[in-house]
């Protein structure tokens, strides 16, 4: 069993969609059981992308769990329409979110952490369905209110459920072909990395635009879980990061 995240570019339009089925199906046949992960659809501009929810208002600043609910609303939206398209393509699955996924989250709105996992239901749809789809970057607090865990928060979400299910090792899904030694929109010369330690990674990590969140690296770190970055237009190997 493995956990799939794909990001907001891999979920932007129908075509990507298609992309990411291809790598579900793929997972499915050589590992029978999947939970995937995905964000909002788009970035910055685009309809249902975090940004673009959070900005429907000023307001919202003011008010952070409105706030904190509004912009969970991408991933589950994203959820859906994958759910949907992977119907059609063939694959049964199952949505799980809110309350259905498990995931207790605590301390400040826009940047929670993820305080326990309870994955009851997860086990328990993957006995019915071998794809079981959870929306990224949220959870709930023991008050029952929406919570989401900050930018890049999807990726903590996949390598926490990652460890709760204990899966073998988590797939990132990117629109580059994995760890690169520099920013191929910025430069023309560039190598990719086959293997990488975790402490490798977080010393490339560019903070502002980093390819794997930086908690999520560290939990991976801390739990020994295996990550695995490649490119989401490709079948070709991406990088390793593990201990």
């Amino acid at each position: 069993m493995i956990v799939q995240k794909f990001g907001g570019i891999a979920m932007k339009c129908e075509k990507m969609r298609t992309s990411c089925m291809k790598h579900i199906q793929a997972a499915l046949q050589k590992h029978k059981k999947i939970v995937v992960v995905v964000s909002a659809i788009g970035r910055l501009g685009d309809p249902y992308a975090t940004d673009s929810l959070i900005n429907l208002s000023k307001s919202l600043s003011a008010n952070p769990v409105a706030k904190d609910l509004i912009a969970s609303c991408g991933e589950v939206i994203a959820a859906s329409v994958l759910s949907a398209e992977l119907q059609h393509f063939g694959i049964q699955n199952e949505i799980l979110h809110g309350k259905q996924t498990g995931i207790v989250t605590a301390g400040n709105f826009g940047d929670a952490i993820i305080d326990s996992i309870h994955p009851t239901f997860i086990l328990q749809a993957l006995k019915e369905n071998d794809c079981v789809i959870i929306p990224g970057f949220q959870g709930m607090n023991k008050q029952g209110q929406m919570m989401t865990l900050g930018r890049g928060g999807s990726d903590l979400t996949a390598v926490a459920l990652a460890n709760a299910i204990q899966a073998s090792h988590v797939e990132f899904f990117k629109d580059v072909p994995g760890v690169l030694t520099g920013d191929p929109t910025v430069v023309s010369t560039y190598e990719k990395f086959d293997y990488l330690s975790f402490d490798q990674l977080l010393a490339l990590l560019n903070t502002d635009n980093s390819i794997v969140q930086k908690r999520a690296i560290c939990l991976a770190k801390e739990k020994a879980i295996p990550l695995y970055v490649r490119g989401i237009a490709t079948n070709e190997a991406g990088t390793w990061i593990s201990s």
